[in-house]
């Protein structure tokens, strides 16, 4: 693996001419179970490598038809106060070309109200994939907390559709009851057929700008063991694949921006593997619902011999 991360093992290309943009940011501060949150962009990218370039569900290669470029990750700077630390990633990530699809590789959850401020800086829905509420307004004195990401986002104005939840603290409780921008789907409420339809009726329903935030213990243990703060329950992985297809069904779909946060590596790599086959699957379905399907072929596969 070179010093610079890559997708894929495909060349990065400039930040100027790339249709994906993705950011690796091992932010690891505010961990209160397991450690190694810092440890997951890089785990998540050398994984890529296993991948391959045709992906299924949409039916093409992505990448003969766009260019993708790994950014130099966003390092932490342990000097830093906390606010400081979210300030420079928001002023960074507002500096990056915007009619493209960002992605943010985290790093704990805490980082997520600091992409959001620069990718979509008037409100707009989150789409916030959980299986914890992270409505805390602080936690252990720490409103940067990764406890605390839906009420920062709230601070910027914005609506939150939760879903995937199955860990609430009593305030949070009392807040979704008094929130009308909170829309709420304990993981307990998509196990019915009806129910699970409902959820995805909403997430197309949608309307304007959109940010999706992927925390990885969403998905049940057994799919994903390599989490922060693992819970029982949750989604499976054709459950996921459902709700991006719902999502990326509206074609031009106003998508400012996603991340996918909390992996910790672990020794069977397979939460590595699924988060960079997840990757993957966001990059085509955005891609197809742009139309870059029907683009010409001068995307970064181009450029690598991989037969």
């Amino acid at each position: 693996m070179p010093d610079t991360l890559e997708f894929l093992a495909m060349p990065n290309a400039s930040t100027e001419e790339a249709d994906i943009l993705i950011l690796p940011i091992p932010l690891e501060r505010t961990v209160s179970f397991k450690p190694g949150t810092a440890e997951a962009p890089k785990a998540i990218l050398e994984t890529t490598e296993q991948l391959e370039f045709y992906e299924e569900d949409a039916g093409w290669s992505p990448f003969k038809h766009m260019k993708l470029s790994v950014l130099p990750e966003f390092a932490d700077d342990k000097s830093e106060i906390d606010a400081d630390f979210h300030a420079r990633l928001t002023e960074h990530v507002a500096s990056l070309p915007i009619d493209n699809l960002f992605v943010g590789l985290g790093g704990e959850h805490s980082l997520t109200p600091a992409l959001v401020a620069a990718r979509m800086p008037k409100p707009g829905t989150v789409l916030f994939l959980d299986a914890h509420g992270d409505m805390r307004t602080s936690y252990a004195g720490n409103r940067y907390s990764h406890a605390c990401p839906v009420t920062r986002l709230l601070e910027q104005g914005h609506k939150i559709v939760i879903a995937g939840v199955r860990s609430v603290y009593e305030s949070e409780v009392d807040l979704v009851e008094d929130e009308p921008r909170i829309t709420l789907f304990l993981d307990w409420d998509l196990r019915g057929k009806e129910q699970w339809e409902s959820f995805l009726h909403k997430v197309n329903s949608i309307e304007g700008p959109v940010y999706l935030s992927i925390d990885m213990d969403v998905f049940n243990p057994a799919v994903v063991p390599g989490v922060g703060t693992p819970q029982p329950g949750g989604f499976f992985w054709y459950q996921m694949i459902e709700l991006l297809e719902s999502l990326f069904s509206k074609k031009q779909i106003d998508l400012r921006g996603v991340d996918v946060v909390e992996i910790v590596p672990e020794a069977s790599r397979v939460s590595e593997m699924t988060a960079a086959k997840l990757l993957l699957k966001v990059i085509s379905f955005w891609g197809s619902a742009h139309g870059f399907n029907l683009k010409p072929q001068t995307g970064s596969q181009m450029q690598v011999e991989y037969e």
